[in-house]
């Protein structure tokens, strides 16, 4: 065989190996067309030069061996072209394989990621419903704990408020805004908080959780209330002492009941002792007074005269005296009937005129249609007398001393602020003036018994405790407003009758040394003196 047959031979060798790598580009480029094209073309190629190798002849070999020479160049370019592709092709293939691993791990990790954040967002808005719904029941709480009664604090261990409800706003005065932050001890003025016993208290509360009782306190404008506190210790989880809930009962108005109450029990135990010693002190006066009568109609001279008058005088001021005490412990005595109050207050005007200092201006002021009072008119008269007499007394420099009259309904709230009271329709009396006033220390003890702020001998002490002691028995009651320096009224309401005024009058009573006409007279009495004159 030729050279030119040999060549022929390796170039069809050569392009089927080209052939080979086509079709190994095929599957490295995943397109069947483009590598069964090569593959096709470089086999034809190949058969073609073995053919031709086969059939070679001699003439014309110089420029076979030439062509043959050019075509194996060409392979072997193609060849080494095909390897360097090949290369790059799998160099490619490893870095997009390693892309897609690492695409798949980033996949991976941002999907892993998501799921985390996704659970994150849906715990954060579980908890901000959360956190929404708690605010609301906090909301809807405080709105209740404002609609309490009592008042509601709640301070820290250092004594700091840090809530404070409507109520404590209207017992107290100050408002939540000035409250919070403060402590409840700078709130309270000095004078009207006791320290030593708040003190106690915090003690008793940090060592048993719990402190029950009642303390004074003054509001922001300084007016006086009675509270009855609870105070419970709250601790956190850890068992430590966290913050102080205190609730207070305002129980000023309950105080003023009780004070009315003993005072009420209070005197009526002195009108028990009262009564009898009334009766042992009317023994004694009766055979003087009656001694006295007899004397005058025997003694002639005038010093004699003057000084039985002087008797007379004392035994009959001892007398009024121990009227008074009977009717202080008794309540009332005589026919109950129905007066005109101006009537009464008219008799007031005259005697005032007739008897009290030019210094003390009167007025009298009552409506034409004034109700009428169901009574007793002597016992009206002694108490409208008593409080004119204690008015002249409060003006040693004159002054103006005012009676008003007017018609008032009490309903069922003005009733229940005060123990006497009953509802319905009242005639109100008020007596003002313009004196020196009653210090608010001694106002709770003005009517009691033998309680007087006059100078000794000029006062008993039992014009008001008489006059309360008619006035209950009227089923009336007394209110009294005073201050120092400006002057005092006193307010009796006496049930009335909503008619037109009666014609009946007051009974009058004739105090007059009766004459006898020589008829023998039985006197039975269990003191000798009195029988032996």
């Amino acid at each position: 065989m030729s050279f030119t047959g040999v060549m022929g031979f390796v170039n069809g060798a050569l392009q089927f190996i080209v052939a080979g790598y086509a079709l190994r580009l095929n599957r490295i480029f995943g397109t069947a067309r483009v590598g069964w094209s090569l593959f096709w073309a470089f086999s034809l190629l190949a058969l073609l030069h073995l053919i031709q190798s086969l059939m070679s002849f001699n003439n014309g070999a110089q420029l076979g061996v030439e062509i043959e020479c050019v075509y194996s160049f060409i392979s072997l370019l193609l060849l080494t072209g095909m390897i360097h592709i090949e290369t790059l092709l799998k160099e490619r293939l490893r870095i997009e394989q390693e892309g897609k691993c690492l695409r798949g791990e980033l996949e991976s990790q941002v999907k892993e990621k998501t799921a985390h954040l996704t659970k994150a967002i849906g715990e954060l808005q579980s908890e901000i419903a959360e956190r929404k719904n708690a605010e609301v029941r906090i909301s809807e709480q405080a709105q209740l704990l404002d609609l309490a009664y009592d008042a509601i604090i709640v301070r820290d261990m250092e004594d700091r408020i840090l809530y404070w409800n409507r109520s404590a706003e209207r017992i107290y005065g100050w408002t939540a805004q000035e409250a919070v932050g403060r402590k409840l001890e700078d709130l309270l003025p000095k004078d009207g908080f006791n320290a030593s016993k708040y003190e106690e208290a915090r003690k008793t509360i940090l060592e048993t959780g719990y402190w029950h009782g009642e303390f004074a306190a003054r509001t922001k404008s300084g007016k006086e209330v009675f509270v009855e506190a609870r105070w419970t210790l709250v601790r956190d989880s850890q068992g430590v002492p966290k913050s102080v809930l205190g609730i207070s009962t305002d129980i000023t108005e309950k105080k003023k009941f009780e004070a009315q109450y003993f005072r009420t029990q209070r005197i009526e135990s002195i009108g028990t002792l009262a009564s009898g010693i009334a009766h042992d002190l009317n023994n004694v006066l009766t055979p003087l007074m009656i001694a006295v009568q007899v004397l005058k109609e025997k003694v002639t001279d005038a010093d004699g005269r003057r000084l039985l008058q002087a008797l007379e005088a004392n035994v009959q001021r001892g007398a009024d005296i121990v009227k008074q005490v009977l009717t202080f412990g008794r309540g009332t005595e005589g026919m109950h009937i129905v007066v005109d109050p101006k009537h009464i207050a008219r008799e007031i005007r005259q005697i005032v005129h007739g008897t009290f200092p030019k210094s003390v201006e009167f007025e009298l002021h009552y409506p034409e249609d004034l109700w009428t009072i169901t009574g007793n008119p002597t016992q009206l008269h002694q108490v409208l007398l008593n409080f004119c007499v204690n008015a002249r007394d409060a003006m040693p420099k004159g002054g103006k001393l005012s009676l008003h009259m007017e018609n008032a309904m009490v309903d069922e709230t003005y009733a229940a602020m005060n123990l006497e009271a009953r509802p319905g329709p009242y005639v109100v009396i008020s007596v003002v003036d313009t004196g020196v006033g009653i210090p608010r220390e001694i106002q709770d003890k003005i009517f009691d018994p033998f309680f007087t702020t006059k100078d000794p001998g000029k006062g008993t002490g039992l014009g008001l405790s008489t006059t309360l002691a008619i006035v209950n028995s009227h089923d009336g009651f007394i209110l009294c407003q005073s201050e120092v320096g400006k002057g005092t009224t006193f307010k009796v309401y006496f049930p009335a009758n909503r008619t037109p005024v009666a014609a009946e009058k007051a009974l009058e009573e004739d105090f007059g040394l009766l004459r006898g006409h020589n008829e023998l007279v039985l006197v039975v009495d269990d003191e000798e003196p009195i029988l032996s004159l």
